[in-house]
Order: C-alpha cells, then structure tokens, then sequence
C-alpha cells in the first residue's frame, strides 16, 4: 500500500516536472513580427532580405525564433515603421535609408551622390567601422541596426533623352524621393527636382507633368516604366540601402543566446540578400531591355562627381566632418 503510495507521489512529481519542463521551453520561444513598406517577393529587395533572415534565424535557433511577415505597409509607412521600432510597437522591419535621416543626420552620408564607383565600395563600407558608427548611433535612439541589405544602384529614367553627361539633366523634371538630399542632388546637375508621392508618379510621367523619374532598377521594374518611359541611363548616381532594423527593447528582452542567434542570422541574411538581389537586377534589366526600353551605360562618371562637389561639401557637416571624411579616405 505504502509502495502504491509513493509510486503515486513519485508519478505526480514526475508529471509536474514535465509539465514546468515545458513551460519553461515554451516561455523561451520568441517571435519577431517584421514589417517592411514592399511585397514579400522574391523580386523585391526586401522582400528577398526579409526571406533570408527568417530562413537563417529559425534554422539557427532550431525553431526558438519564429519570424512572421508583415510586408506591404501591414505595420505602417516606412517612418512609421522606423518610429514603431525605436520606440519599441514594431520588433524589427526593413528600412530605406532615407528614413533614418530623419532620426540622424549622419545616415545621410549613405544617400550621397556619386559616391561610389561600384557595389563592393558600399559593402565594404557598411560592414566596416564606418557601419559600425551609424550603429552606433541609431542604437544610441532605442534602434539596434542588424545589417545593411542593398537595393542596387538608383538609376535616371526620362522622356526626354539619353543621360551621359551632367548637361542631359538640364532642365528635366524628376520625381525625386521627399528628401532635401536627394533635391539637392537634381538641382545641382541642373534638372528640375519634383519631390512627390511614389504613389503619383507613374500617372505623373504619364501624362506629362513630369519627364522622368529615379530609381534602382527593381523599383522601375515593379512600376513597369517601360509603358510610359523611353530612356534608362545607368547613372549610378546612389547606392541604394535599406537597413535591417529591431527595436532595441524588444532586443534587450532575448537571451543572450538568442541575441548572438540574432545577430548571427543577420550577417548570413545580409550576404545571401545581396547575391539574390544583384542576380535579379541583372535579370531585371535584362527583361527591360526586353520590352524596349533605351538602356545606356555611362562612361565617365567624372563630370557627375564634379557637378556635385559642392553638395558634398554643403552636407559634410551635417553628416559630420570626421564621420564624411573617414568614409572618404576608406574608399578612395
């Protein structure tokens, strides 16, 4: 009887440990609910980066860390997103880094025109100290920066002819991002800079009211340019970046295994992100070649760097002298 007894008590201890043993495995599980302004497609460049870390994180964590999407504006705009994560509504999304100006000027040093001679220029830089830097200071804000995926190059495309020289963009009307860096950039070459809503450009350069418009080569696949646009000049004018973002309350909240998880996810998603999307931007600019559209590579991207010479200097202060100059001599 007292055998029974003590099997019963034994039984009921063991359960009870089970039952806590779980508990305790299911408090540990995490989902990070990301959200980002385009599809989740693997045609987008978010959408691609937003893929790639998921498949990194959970194959990492073994499926401790669940990653939900949340992509086409489910979370809110782009500055929505940026303000949801710094102040801790959104766990992590994907930013253009446009956005990150708003929080700090140094970030514009990333929308610099004619900046770069290739990609490999802007990678090295974002991996290295000068990316550590910008980290630094969005985390400083309440915004851990993971990595730094890539859209491409940003590109000109107009009605009005060709771009192989500063004087092309004489007296065009672009659609330009809500970005004082980015008009600045335009006026300086000597076009005509119409900042608008992305949603208004492809009627605009429709009917007329504008001549063209800019971006990398993604985007102007997705908004199909070829049917209203005759000209695509490869002006590589800025590297495209869009940032891999988490809030840093709901970062201090992981383990610190799940934070090395995290970060170590992030790196392996930022490399795979820029494989995949310089793949497509080939296939991309293939297919617009394709539908008729006038491609033109430029040959010396010299004048263009001496054009805008001065909004360099204009926004090296802003950005921060030594921060401006370290990037300088990094890429030279």
């Amino acid at each position: 009887m007292r055998t029974r007894k003590l099997a019963r008590s034994f039984g009921r201890a063991a359960l009870a440990s089970l039952m806590l043993l779980c508990a305790m495995t299911a408090s540990a599980a995490v989902t990070i609910k990301l959200g980002w302004a385009s599809p989740d497609s693997m045609q987008d460049p978010y959408g691609i980066g937003a893929n790639a870390f998921k498949e990194a994180v959970e194959k990492r964590s073994n499926g401790e860390i669940k990653v939900e999407f949340y992509p086409n504006r489910q979370l809110g705009d782009e500055r929505q997103l940026a303000e949801g994560v710094r102040f801790g509504t959104v766990d992590a999304s994907i930013v253009t880094n446009s956005v990150l100006t708003q929080m700090d000027p140094a970030f514009m040093l990333n929308d610099l025109p004619f900046m770069y001679t290739n990609a490999d220029q802007g990678r090295q830089l974002l991996d290295g100290e000068v990316g550590q830097i910008l980290a630094e200071k969005a985390q400083s804000k309440g915004i851990i920066v993971l990595g730094y995926f890539e859209g491409g190059f940003r590109h000109m495309a107009n009605n009005s002819q060709p771009v192989s020289a500063p004087g092309d963009v004489k007296g065009v009307k672009y659609r330009v991002m809500q970005s004082p860096l980015f008009i600045d950039m335009f006026n300086a070459l000597g076009g005509s800079a119409i900042p608008m809503a992305w949603g208004e450009t492809f009627t605009a350069v429709q009917q007329g009211t504008i001549d063209g418009l800019e971006g990398t080569v993604g985007i102007l696949s997705a908004a199909k340019l070829f049917d209203v646009t005759k000209y695509l000049s490869l002006t590589n004018h800025t590297y495209s970046v869009g940032e891999l973002l988490m809030s840093r309350r709901f970062y201090d909240r992981l383990s610190d295994d799940h934070k090395h998880i995290v970060r170590e996810a992030a790196m392996e998603a930022v490399k795979r992100q820029r494989e995949l999307n310089e793949k497509n931007t080939e296939t991309l600019l293939a297919d617009l070649k394709g539908q008729g559209l006038q491609v033109n590579e430029v040959a010396d991207m010299k004048p263009f760097r001496e054009a805008v010479r001065p909004l360099h200097d204009q926004y090296r202060e802003k950005i921060g002298a030594d921060l401006y100059d370290k990037a300088m001599s990094s890429i030279r």
